[in-house]
């Protein structure tokens, strides 16, 4: 056979279910699916040559374990009042993975806890009156939350330099009033380590991986779906058929979603935004800090665009990052392409895009302000958490590509920011994907919960028991149900390793 030939020679396989992308999501869905019904084949396809190289990535991501323990933007101030609503919604999802892990622990299927959760105090900070204000509004409205178990607050300059000594460090207390809030139950994830660790257990189980395995399209045949595919080292092509699809390709589900054409996925779009870190390369500095210590975002700013300084625990070693700041890439993907955001916009997305550039000129204003800054300006905003910050023990690192999802609204305002995570799925439940970022990977098993609700509706009464074997507070609020709470808690915090 001719070369030509070869690059074009189709070889066709079936299967059950396949997921594009071999990511947190992917992983997550694929850990729950073979367990719910072991007899279907499963399929992962990746266009990279591992698994977890983009968003799931460790150095990609902050690792927070979003529960909104410390995360500012998931309280906001409503006319004087704190809004924990949110908060109460994410962290209830975090309980959820919690549980999730635990159970995938006990079947063996997750291996080692500490190669992917680690426990690290969640502290919000606060300077300047305002600030201050809120942050004590922020700590009444949550401390007696059974969700919130031991939440502290102080503005005492001497348990401010006890907690962060780092920050604490030339730091003139007498300039502007400063707080903080802060509880030692929050984590560090490395959510790379544990998508490997999933897809290792998937691959016994009988999944098949094919990685350098890109699709470029999607296509529905009947009730079933063509999935072309191209191997990004040989340039062969395959379809594979497969009865439901799962997206889980990050910044590229959304050109993928498109591909396929389901009406659902008409008029969303998306806008990159990269990120940037200050990673420290002083490890005495590094060892003198041990927690993440979240403020506010500033006007204008994206949720996942809000400071902090955080402790990392990647392969058994802590490091140190502060960040993000946002650049700008036309690129959906670290790896993708520069025609990526051009592509994706269509003749049924076009008002969406432009209704957002008029309505979010603060959006706007921050990302222009963010790319102009050069490394002093980028030093100066690390100084106002830790002071005494030098040039020379930071280096600057590229974090991982985000697409901020853009959703269709009626009216005249066309289209708004769609916060969070998103799930789009057709109508007969066959093909589903995943936009937007944080809380993202954080609350991937509650997100995989209602993708199986969505799709197998008529599956989840024979599948009740296993999933509540999985998740014992599925179906219920823990928020209403402190006792199941501390049991979930409890049992979790042991099998996590993450007792004292």
């Amino acid at each position: 056979m001719s070369d030509s030939k070869a690059a074009t020679a189709q070889v066709r396989d079936e299967v059950d279910v396949a997921f594009v992308g071999a990511g947190i999501m992917s992983a997550t869905l694929a850990a729950m699916l073979k367990q719910l019904e072991p007899s279907w084949s499963q399929i992962i396809l990746e266009r990279l040559d591992a698994p977890a190289q983009e968003s799931s990535s460790p150095w990609n991501n902050a690792g927070t374990g979003h529960s909104a323990l410390c995360e500012l933007n998931y309280t906001p101030e409503v006319k004087g009042r704190i809004d924990i609503d949110k908060a109460i919604n994410i962290n209830e999802k975090f309980q959820v993975s919690r549980q999730f892990w635990s159970h995938q622990l006990d079947t063996g299927i997750l291996k080692d806890p500490r190669e992917f959760i680690n426990p690290v105090p969640h502290v919000s900070f606060a300077h300047g009156e305002d600030q201050v204000s809120y942050l004590k509004k922020r700590y009444e409205a949550l401390k007696g939350h059974p969700l919130f178990p031991g939440m502290e607050y102080s503005d005492d300059e001497d348990v401010f330099s006890e907690k962060l000594p780092l920050m604490a460090q030339g730091r003139d207390f007498s300039a502007e009033p400063v707080s903080i809030s802060w509880t030692s139950a929050g984590t560090d994830i490395n959510y790379g380590a544990q998508t490997k660790q999933f897809i290792q257990g998937l691959k016994e189980a009988g999944t098949e991986l094919r990685y350098g395995h890109e699709v470029t399209n999607l296509k529905q045949d009947g009730k079933k779906w063509k999935i072309t595919t191209k191997n990004v080292h040989t340039g062969d092509t395959s379809v594979i058929t497969a009865s439901f699809v799962f997206v889980g390709a990050g910044g590229m589900a959304l050109p993928l979603l498109q591909k396929a054409g389901i009406p659902e996925i008409r008029g969303w779009g998306g806008f990159p935004v990269s990120g940037q870190w200050l990673r420290c390369t002083n490890d005495e500095l590094i060892e003198q800090h041990a927690a993440k210590v979240y403020g506010k975002a500033s006007v204008g700013a994206p949720p996942m665009s809000v400071p902090h300084l955080d402790t990392r625990v990647i392969d058994g070693k802590r490091g140190l990052l502060f960040g993000p700041y946002a650049g700008w890439t036309p690129k959906f993907l670290k790896t993708g392409s520069n025609l990526d955001l051009f592509k994706s916009i269509r003749p049924s997305n076009l008002l969406s895009y432009l209704g957002v550039g008029v309505q979010e000129m603060g959006l706007t204003k921050y990302l222009i302000t963010e790319l102009l800054k050069d490394q002093k300006a980028r030093m100066e905003s690390l100084r106002e958490y830790m002071p005494t910050a030098r040039d020379e023990d930071w280096e600057l690192v590229t974090a991982g590509q985000r697409v901020q999802a853009i959703q269709p609204v009626a009216g005249p305002s066309f289209s708004t920011l769609a916060f969070g995570t998103s799930l789009i799925n057709n109508s007969e439940g066959s093909i589903a994907g995943i936009l937007g970022a944080s809380p993202g990977a954080s609350i991937a098993p509650a997100a995989m919960l209602e993708v199986l609700e969505r799709c197998f509706g008529e599956r989840m009464v024979e599948w009740g028991p296993k999933i509540k074997d999985m998740v014992p507070s599925y179906g219920v609020k823990l928020a209403a149900n402190p006792q199941l709470f501390e049991e979930t808690w409890e049992r979790t915090q042991k099998t996590l390793k993450l007792e004292d």
